[in-house]
C-alpha cells in the first residue's frame, strides 16, 4: 500500500483553510506563519514522497520554505515543522490505507491523513476538530526512451 505514495505531487486546491488557520491561532501558536486572508495568493507547494526500505520521507518544496521528513511506520519521532514547531510525531497504515500522521506539542495535537485514489492524494489536516483539505495530482514521471 506504501507505493501508491511513491511520487512526486503538484498542488491542486484547498478547502476550509481559513478556518484550520483561526483554529491554529486560537491553540496560541508561536511561529504560525499563514495568515487567514488571501490563501489563493499562497505557493503551491510540491510533494515527492520516498521509500528506501522501511524508511518514508516527504519533501515539500514551495518557493519560500522547504521541510523534509524520514521516519519508519509506528515508530515515534522527533520533527520539526514548517512553521518551527517541535514535535513528538507517529506515523501509521490505517485499515483504509491511508497514512495517519499524528503530531504532538505543548499539550496540542494535529492529525494529518493522506489518502491516495485514482492518482489524487488528498491531505486532509485537523486541530482542534477544524478539518483542512489540500488536493494533489502525481506528477507524471517520464520515462527513458519518451520524448
Amino acid at each position: 500500500m506504501l507505493e501508491y505514495f511513491v511520487g512526486t505531487w503538484k498542488f491542486v486546491s484547498h478547502l476550509n483553510l481559513s478556518d484550520y488557520t483561526q483554529a491554529f491561532a486560537f491553540a496560541n501558536l508561536h511561529g504560525f506563519g499563514i495568515t487567514t486572508r488571501d490563501h489563493d495568493s499562497l505557493p503551491k507547494p510540491i510533494i515527492t514522497i520516498s521509500r528506501a526500505g522501511d524508511v518514508m520521507m516527504i519533501k515539500t518544496e514551495s518557493p519560500i520554505e522547504k521541510t523534509e521528513t524520514s521516519f519508519k511506520l509506528g515508530q515515534e519521532f522527533e520533527e520539526t515543522t514548517a512553521d518551527n514547531r517541535k514535535t513528538k510525531s507517529l506515523v501509521t497504515m490505517e485499515d483504509d490505507g491511508s497514512l495517519l500522521h499524528a503530531q504532538k506539542w505543548g499539550g496540542n495535537r494535529t492529525l494529518i491523513r493522506r489518502k491516495v485514489v485514482d492518482n489524487i492524494m488528498v491531505v486532509e489536516c485537523t486541530i482542534k476538530n477544524v478539518t483542512s483539505s489540500r488536493v494533489y495530482q502525481r506528477v507524471q514521471e517520464k520515462h527513458f526512451g519518451e520524448p
